[in-house]
This record gives structure tokens, C-alpha cells and sequence, in this order.
């Protein structure tokens, strides 16, 4: 049985992975520090005996006994509100434990994906936004801490694989979303989905002119695990090229969720990108990859999520 790490395991993306690996045949290792992450992402899985759960800091010297096949590097905050709290430690997941997780799959003869993020890109000037746009990035920026912890991570992982010969590879995530995310990580969809159930107006930042495109959870993992079996070490874009504007999104959770409360309207936080849309022409050409689910079908399986999890909390 082939083995996989997957750090950040205990996160949004990370338990997806996970789910998804045990449903290949692989022998799962997760391993979290549970900084952002939550265990009850993965409780369904402790009673396989071919899961395993490591409660480390990557950030830290990690050691994983036996073999390893593939290494996936989800360890990270990832949203706003997560990395401006901890930037010091946002900055140290990329950095230090990129490096301890890169050493690692050299020792081991493992491949590692890394996940990197549109937000590399910083808020772009191309649009959309190709793998060999070098993007526009506010080093010493409130969101600098994120950016250039990933932008870093790319240019480590990358030397690792000319230098080192480690086979790697670089994923580059735009907007994604689904269960499991956690409603106050603010990020945008999750935002509006809480404030629509909490019978709160949707608080919109700038004029709601600005752009993403979202990508859901089940298609993206589609995607990282046709990256991982490629043989392609460049970066690569994974996202859903249906761009909306933030206004267009408010309005669409505001018709989903049927509340009658309505957008309202605040500045908008420094270097936030102004569009964000992924070009997926290199994803389709090489892994045959592009997404399947509408964002229709996606929100209403992650509002029936939100509206489990907020009944839950209020009992």
C-alpha cells in the first residue's frame, strides 16, 4: 500500500485530500498543528487503520517513520483574518516548513505537491491571470506576509527540484469553497453565507466591482490529484474560470438563502485584488482537467453545510 503525507490534514482542503486517498487505496498520514485546522475534518476517517494523524508544527523538524511515497504540502492559513493574526507563523509554514518537507521527500524519494495560491499574482494586472504572468506584489503590505511566504515556497520548491532533482509539484489555487470550511475564516462566500443565516446584512468591501471566480472543493481535489500523478514540475492553475463580480455574489447568497436582508457597503482593505480569474488553458492541455460542478450546485451543497453546522452550534 503506497503511502501519502498530507500536511494541513485537518483543514478545509486538507481533509478533502485525505477523503479522497483513502478512496484511492493509499495509507493516509495527516498531519496538523490545529492552528486553523479542526479535527472533527477528519474524525470520520481515526477508525481506519490505514489513517494516521500526527499533531505537529511542519514548521518544526518533521519525521515520519518508514516510507513515503507522496508528500502534499497543505500547511498554511489561508485566509485574511487567519494570516493577519498569525503572520509570523504564516510566514515560518511556508518558509521553514516548506524547507523541512522538501528535505523530507528528498530523504524518502517522494514526490511533493505544494500548494501555492492566485495570491501570488498580488492584485494582477493581467487578467486573466496565465502561469507566466510574475505578478504585482506588496512585499512589506498587510497580505505580504501570505504572498511572499507562497512566492517564496515556489522558488524553494523549485530549486529543490533543478538543484536536488526532488520531483515536484506546484498547484496554484484561485477562490475555492465547500463543507468544511469554517464560517468565520472570513473569506467572502463563507462571510455572506454566516451573516445571511445570522439574519445580518451582507457587509461587501469596496464598491463590489471587484471579481473572483470559484472553484468547488471536489473539483479542485480532481484537479491536485491529476497535478500530483502528472509529470509536469512547473506551476500549474487550478480554479474555475466563471468569473463574478463580489455585488453579482452577495446577490446570488442573498436569492440562495432567501433572507431579505441586503448588501451594504465598506472600504476596501489594502492590496485586495481587484480580479481574480484564473487562465486554465495549461490545466485542460496537461492534465485533461477543467471543472464539472456550476457554482449553483456548489452553493446550494455548502449553504445545506453552513445551515447543519449553525443548527448544531445553537443547541
Amino acid at each position: 500500500m503506497k503511502r501519502v503525507l498530507i500536511t494541513g490534514g485537518a483543514g478545509f482542503l486538507g481533509s478533502h485530500l485525505c477523503d479522497r486517498f483513502i478512496k484511492e487505496g493509499y495509507h493516509v498520514i495527516a498531519m496538523d498543528n490545529l492552528i486553523t485546522g479542526d479535527l472533527r475534518n477528519i474524525e470520520h476517517l481515526f477508525k481506519l487503520p490505514n489513517f494516521e494523524f500526527y499533531h505537529h508544527d511542519v514548521s518544526k523538524f518533521v519525521h515520519v517513520p518508514g516510507q513515503l511515497d507522496y508528500i502534499l504540502h497543505f500547511a498554511s492559513p489561508a485566509s485574511p483574518i487567519d494570516y493577519l493574526k498569525i503572520p509570523i507563523q504564516t510566514l515560518k509554514v511556508g518558509s521553514l516548513g516548506t524547507h523541512n518537507l522538501l528535505g523530507l521527500a528528498r530523504a524518502k524519494g517522494a514526490r511533493i505537491l505544494v500548494a501555492s495560491t492566485s495570491e501570488v499574482y498580488g492584485d494582477p494586472l493581467v487578467h486573466p491571470q496565465k502561469e507566466d504572468y510574475w505578478g504585482n506584489v506588496n512585499p512589506v503590505g498587510p497580505r505580504g506576509v501570505y504572498d511572499e511566504a507562497k512566492r517564496f515556497q515556489e522558488a524553494i520548491t523549485m530549486a529543490y527540484h533543478t538543484y536536488h532533482g526532488v520531483e515536484t509539484r506546484i498547484i496554484r489555487i484561485f477562490n475555492t469553497y465547500g463543507p468544511r470550511m469554517r464560517l468565520d475564516d472570513g473569506r467572502v462566500l463563507p462571510a455572506f453565507i454566516g451573516q445571511a443565516l445570522r439574519g445580518e446584512d451582507l457587509t461587501c468591501f469596496g464598491d463590489g466591482s471587484q471579481t473572483r471566480s470559484f472553484c468547488y472543493v471536489d473539483d479542485l481535489v480532481e484537479g491536485i490529484y491529476r497535478l500530483l500523478m502528472s509529470d509536469y514540475a512547473s506551476p500549474v492553475n487550478i480554479g474555475n474560470p466563471s468569473e463574478i463580480t463580489i455585488k453579482q455574489f452577495g446577490e446570488e447568497i442573498i436569492k440562495l438563502t432567501g433572507t431579505q436582508q441586503k448588501l451594504i457597503y465598506k472600504p476596501l482593505p489594502q492590496d485586495d485584488p481587484k480580479q481574480r480569474q484564473p487562465d486554465i488553458t495549461l490545466a485542460k492541455k496537461i492534465l485533461g482537467w477543467e471543472p464539472k460542478v456550476s457554482r449553483e450546485e456548489g452553493l446550494k451543497i455548502t449553504y445545506e453545510y453552513f445551515k447543519k453546522v449553525v443548527s448544531e452550534e445553537k443547541k
